[in-house]
């Protein structure tokens, strides 16, 4: 028995030291397989961009030098109403080589002091030199050297589907470029409660807080609007839909900074509502195009020449609207098909001017000599 246990253990020592001697083992896990090393491949060239990488480089580098990052200081109250320094951040861009710098009103609004730092890091103190409440602009200035100014281009003939950048501080993180394209361009609520912004640009370039008053530039690197809000879905934060302020009606309203030390805006007073063929033929108008007069501001422009608001409640879909009123198809003999053309003629035009008004009442045509009103707060 003793001699069998004997070969037993004899035949198992013998079987280990063949088997590490004829064997290799081979471990794994996290080192990975040590008989393949880790090979990468790497480009033996610098990089190749296209046409259009080419250009929103150029862009960049030729704008970001206009926008500045704007920090604007106010007071709120605790819980307890004890008052509590609070800082909002926003954007703005160089007008001149003098300092002037174009940002959206609700950025300085109730602001004690602002601060300015510029695309080289330096930061200025700056002065408000005008705000206008009504189309959400802010004029400031600040003493600073070597400044770049940023190039205005127009907003009139802008397209939906043009390609868009729009530069700015989102959260914080200066100097941050994103692309779009123009989505529309219609009429929405000035964030600050005041009348519509007319033409506003919509596009999907990411816009979130920080970006208001910054610039949107066309592919060519001018400005053709003002970054101005978002709309939102309960968070604020970008949710492909921004809008911005188109640059022809900041000019007009730094034209008025310059000549009145505020904004003056000619208004006519009326609340109007949009009309195509198909609208045209459920209501029976006698024309195809126009913009019904829903409501006259009282004292207004309009009311004063005596043109007529709606006097009967309808529904378009869901919204209510007031019908019955004076349909509007031509301003000094231009055709007016929206409210966009009214305010496209408006820029044109100063308070206390006269226009005439071609417009039709039931089915008769006719004629009024208006003096526009001044644009505030409560018009539309």
């Amino acid at each position: 028995m003793t001699l069998r246990r004997l070969l037993l253990v004899l035949i198992l020592v013998a079987g280990f030291g063949y088997f590490i001697t004829h064997f290799e083992v081979r471990r794994t896990g996290s080192s990975g397989d040590r008989s393949s090393p880790l090979t990468i491949t790497e480009a033996h060239a610098a990089p190749e961009y296209t046409n259009t990488e080419l250009n929103n480089i150029s862009v960049y580098k030729r704008v970001v030098p206009s926008v500045v990052n704007i920090t604007a200081g106010t007071v709120t109250l605790d819980f307890f109403m004890g008052l509590v320094p609070q800082q909002d951040q926003g954007s703005g861009f160089i007008l001149d080589k003098q300092g002037h710098i174009l940002t959206n009103y609700h950025v300085v609004a109730d602001a004690r002091n602002v601060e300015v730092q510029t695309h080289d890091k330096r930061r200025y103190q700056a002065q408000v030199i005008g705000k206008d409440r009504l189309h959400d602009l802010a004029l400031l200035q600040i003493n600073a050297p070597n400044l770049v100014p940023a190039v205005l281009a127009s907003s009139r003939d802008l397209q939906v589907g043009q390609q868009v950048f729009a530069i700015g501080n989102p959260f914080g993180l200066s100097g941050t470029m994103t692309v779009g394209i123009i989505s529309a361009i219609r009429s929405v609520r000035s964030p600050e409660g005041g009348a519509p912004i007319e033409n506003a640009i919509q596009t999907d370039a990411a816009i979130n807080p920080g970006n208001s008053g910054g610039p949107l530039l066309n592919s060519q690197g001018e400005v053709i609007g003002i970054n101005s809000m978002i709309a939102q879905n309960g968070a604020e934060q970008n949710a492909g839909i921004g809008f911005a302020i188109p640059i022809d009606t900041a000019k007009a309203v730094l034209s008025d900074f310059q000549k009145y030390g505020h904004a003056r805006r000619p208004s006519l007073g009326v609340r109007t509502l949009p009309i195509g063929p198909d609208l045209a033929e459920q209501m029976g108008l006698p024309a195809q195009y126009g913009v019904l007069i829903e409501s006259t501001i009282p004292g207004g422009a309009a009311e004063r020449a005596g043109l007529h608001g709606g006097n009967q409640v309808a529904y378009l879909g869901n919204m209510q609207i007031s019908v019955g009123g004076d349909l509007i198809v031509a301003i000094d003999g231009q055709e007016i098909t929206n409210s966009q053309d009214i305010s496209e003629i408006m820029n044109g035009h100063q308070p206390g001017d006269a226009v005439t008004v071609t417009f039709y009442r039931g089915r008769r045509k006719m004629a009024a000599h208006v003096t526009l009103g001044e644009a505030h707060d409560q018009s539309a």
